[in-house]
């Protein structure tokens, strides 16, 4: 249902609003008008809020993981470094450019943020990029196990597969260099003795894909535990992947008309 005092438009007028804003073209996704009507201090409340959610959900630990997201004018406002991502305030929040140098805030940015500006120059559809150390799937990057296996339905249809990218040090130009191959086709990545990286058209989408990655992960490590891995056949995995880009279209028609 839709939400109340939402306001809602229509597809064409979704288009002819899009046009105007610059930084949304006819062949990307719907949901960036909506992320790129939110005010500043609505993404910096958000980044907050998600901070928390990470942090209570156990998806992070002491000052683990960063966040961030598109503002107008190639900047980005993110989190950060050395500190709790849930005890954050909305005005410890850093702002920089699209070459990672700082334009505003009283903190340091995060040394990750290389990860996130590339995944944000590849991927115009990105608004939002999640970094953390969720214990599952981190234990899979660690092992230098993909969690690419077609195992349940609704993974292949929200995610597709999650690959594994090569270890390089955290907070490096060569860490950014790794993820390079694989950000085009993946929105979520596991990087090997490190933890994983998501994106989505906005904070919500990205912050629910580390959701399902970690959810994933425990299921598949169950499967390791009892000995059997029974794989979806190709057949199948070929008919998920029609209904995942159709569960695409339907949300970017939906965002456009404001319904959920």
């Amino acid at each position: 249902m839709p939400d109340s005092g939402t306001s809602h438009i229509s597809v064409t007028q979704f288009f002819a609003t899009a046009e105007t804003c610059g930084t949304i073209k006819r062949a990307s996704y719907t949901g960036r008008l909506f992320h790129c009507m939110k005010t500043e201090q609505q993404h910096r409340d958000e980044i907050v809020h998600f901070g928390k959610l990470l942090h209570q959900s156990r998806l992070i630990a002491a000052t683990d993981g960063n966040l961030s997201v598109r503002l107008d004018g190639g900047r980005f406002l993110c989190t950060p470094t050395v500190m709790s991502k849930g005890l954050m305030q909305p005005d410890d929040l850093v702002i920089v450019d699209e070459h990672g140098k700082k334009v505003n805030g009283s903190r340091e940015v995060s040394s990750e943020i290389a990860m996130h500006l590339l995944i944000y120059r590849r991927r115009p559809d990105v608004n939002a990029v999640v970094h953390a150390h969720p214990p599952t799937a981190t234990g899979y990057a660690a092992a230098g196990i993909a969690l690419d296996r077609a195992l349940c339905s609704e993974i292949i249809v929200t995610l597709g597969s999650v690959p594994l990218a090569n270890y390089e040090t955290p907070g490096t130009p060569e860490l950014a260099e790794a993820l390079a191959p694989l950000v085009a086709e993946h929105d979520a990545i596991l990087m090997a003795n490190h933890g994983v990286v998501t994106c989505g058209a906005d904070l919500l989408n990205a912050y629910m894909n580390m959701e399902t990655v970690e959810h994933f992960a425990k299921i598949a490590l169950v499967t390791h535990l009892l000995g059997k891995q029974q794989t979806l056949s190709d057949q199948h995995v070929d008919k998920l992947r029609e209904i995942r880009m159709k569960y695409h279209n339907h949300n970017q028609v939906s965002a456009a008309q404001g319904k959920d």
